[in-house]
């Protein structure tokens, strides 16, 4: 019987839950990676929802997925969310405003993606991870674009949390500053690697 080269055993028990999490990140991002490569495709309810089913398989399947239900009482982000009944159209609307030509006509794809996060976000969908799938999806159509992926540092996470509080427009310049971080940080990268090349 043949190994799979690509499966990672874990001896200590406690860890496969953490393996498996990570497991499921690389998933999800690799999804993205592949979703947004195919440009034809629009970025649907369906979308969203396959990113989410990724970190938690035990919902089934696409028509099965449920939304939150009630209001969080313990939660990182102090913003208002949508209640429960209202979350359905909500969504509805991101996707919609995302997927309208005039969208794409009024604005450039780094405020296009910022905005859909902060949006997604202010309906915060699902019970767990709705923070997750947000920021996949703004990774999606940031990477869709030809931008690199939006990474917020740890350092700038308040200022994150303050931005979802406050406009979109906050939102798009937090976006903005991290992809720029990203390509400084992939640009000192490139550097160091052609310094010891020489």
């Amino acid at each position: 019987m043949a190994l799979d080269p690509s499966a990672v055993l874990v001896a200590e028990s406690s860890l496969q839950p953490i393996c498996e999490e990570i497991r499921r990140h690389r998933e999800a991002l690799e999804y993205v990676r592949d979703f947004a490569l195919r440009k034809r495709l629009p970025v649907t309810l369906d979308v969203v929802k396959k990113i989410y089913l990724i970190f938690h398989p035990e919902e089934g399947d696409i028509k099965t997925v449920r939304y939150r239900k009630d209001v969080p009482q313990h939660r990182l982000y102090f913003h208002e969310y949508a209640p429960p009944e209202k979350i359905p159209a909500k969504v509805r609307q991101v996707v919609d405003w995302l997927n309208d030509p005039e969208t794409r006509k009024a604005r450039g794809p780094l405020r296009i993606a910022a905005r859909a996060h902060y949006d997604l976000l202010r309906v915060f969908p699902f019970t767990t991870d709705s923070g997750k799938v947000a920021r996949l999806l703004l990774n999606l159509l940031l990477l869709r674009a030809g931008y690199p992926p939006s990474i917020v540092h740890s350092t700038e996470r308040q200022r994150y949390y303050e931005a979802l509080k406050g406009s979109s427009t906050a939102m798009s310049q937090i976006v903005l500053e991290a992809v720029e971080n990203n390509l400084a940080s992939v640009e000192k990268l490139l550097d160091s690697y052609e310094a010891r090349r020489r």
